[in-house]
This record gives C-alpha cells, structure tokens and sequence, in this order.
C-alpha cells in the first residue's frame, strides 16, 4: 500500500530500484544505495511472503512476477521508486511500454526530481510523478537548480506531478521558501506535500538519529502557513506505511 504523497492509501505493484547518487540524511532505504546480491519479491500481494531471488533480474523475469501481482480489481498503479528511479531510465525506456501493455495500469514515477535530462525521455510513459524537493538542513543535498528544471519539464509536459518535502526538527525556514518559490514560479497548481521524516527504531532502521529527528506539531503547522503563501495545496501526512508496517 502507497504511504506517501497523492497516491497514499492506494493499493499498487512497487517496483524498488537498486542504486542512489544521493545520500540523504533522513533515508530509509539506504539499502538501496548500492546493488544488494539479492532482491525480494512478495508472492501474494499485501501478505509480506517475500522470497529471495539474485541480482541482477532480467527483464523477463520482472514482467513475469509483475504479471503474478497484478491481481484482477487489487492494485491502482505500478510504483516506480528506489533508490533513484531515473538511474535506469535506458532499462525504463524498453520496459514501461511492456509493462503497460501487460497490466493496463497507470505508471507512477517517484524520484528525488534532481534529474531532468532523464525525465525527458520517459515523459510519454509516465501518468503521474511524485518529485522531491530536497531541504539542505534536512537532507543535506542541495539541487536547487535541477529541481527547478524537473518541475517545468514536467509543467510544460503537462505530465501530472506532485511535491513532497521532507521536514525534520532541523529544517530552516529559508530553504522552505526557497522551495515554495520554486514551485509557485513554476506550477502553481502542483500540491506540496510536508512530510515529517518518520524515524525508524527497528534493526532495519537507517536513519542516522544525530542527524535527524522529528519535527514538532508546532512547527509543522507553522510550516504549512508558510507554504500556503507560495500554493494554495499544502498537505501534511506522515510515512503511513510505517505506521501500518508495510515497509
């Protein structure tokens, strides 16, 4: 089930990419940050039967356990996430069209929103992309321009797009309205999710805790006043997965 962002509570296929040329404070999937020896695969949606299978996977394979997946009424969308998504976007070119074809379902693309030139090339197999916005005082990565770039590409394409930014306890109001004044330069119209970085205590965990750390209900509200300055939709919402164990 989908926990973040426009799509959250919806039922969809996550197709989790290996590999991220980012390295993000908050990250709870840092596993993904090199190619792991093994990927898991869930055989019955939602009851969390994963079985183990070696990397790499050849397209063929993938097609097939989607294809297990793709249960007659159950899923919304097939999520792409990572990792960074945009990172294989030469494999992407070659199978969204498969993958589309074999489940009739919408593609939904999430990515960090710091590579543009990527995007492009996927834009007419995409319906809908959750960007990010990374904070420096949050993430500790800065692409201000890039994000700035990814936005109007997708504006200009009127390709669907929503953006979430992270909020932790150390996040500067500055770097905000940078963001909200991206955004409302850009597209107005796009919603702006807050999401409050949700730490992870289990073994699994990998949110560096001297690093970050959950932000107030105060400030959360304060932020959202601020962003209603730049666009009209600004949503708080938690990592529900997390609460709901769906990791």
């Amino acid at each position: 089930m989908q926990g973040e962002g426009l799509n959250v509570g919806t039922r969809q296929i996550f197709i989790r990419f290996a590999l991220c040329d980012l390295r993000c404070h908050f990250c709870d999937s840092s596993n993904t940050w090199k190619m792991p020896e093994i990927c898991r695969i869930e055989n019955t949606p939602g009851l969390r039967d994963f079985q183990n299978h070696l990397n790499p996977v050849t397209p063929e394979k993938l097609l097939a356990w989607v294809q297990q997946q793709n249960k007659p009424f159950i899923h919304d969308s097939i999520s792409l996430t990572g990792g960074e998504t945009l990172i294989h976007t030469l494999f992407l070119i070659k199978f969204l069209p498969q993958v589309r074809d074999l489940t009739k379902l919408p593609i939904y693309l999430e990515t960090g929103g710091h590579r543009p030139q990527q995007l492009a090339q996927l834009i007419p197999h995409l319906d809908l992309v959750g960007m990010d916005i990374k904070l420096p005082s949050v993430s500790g990565e800065n692409h201000w321009q890039a994000h700035k770039e990814f936005l109007k590409l997708c504006y200009e394409s009127k390709l669907e797009v929503f953006v979430k930014i992270i909020v932790s306890k150390n996040t500067e109001l500055m770097d905000l309205k940078i963001a909200g004044e991206i955004v409302r330069n850009v597209n107005p119209g796009s919603p702006i999710f807050l999401q409050p970085v949700t730490p992870l205590d289990t073994p699994t965990g990998s949110i560096n805790h001297n690093l970050i750390s959950s932000p107030s209900p105060k400030q959360i509200l304060m932020w959202q006043v601020l962003m209603k300055e730049f666009v009209k939709e600004v949503r708080v919402l938690p990592q529900t997965h997390k609460i709901l164990n769906q990791l």
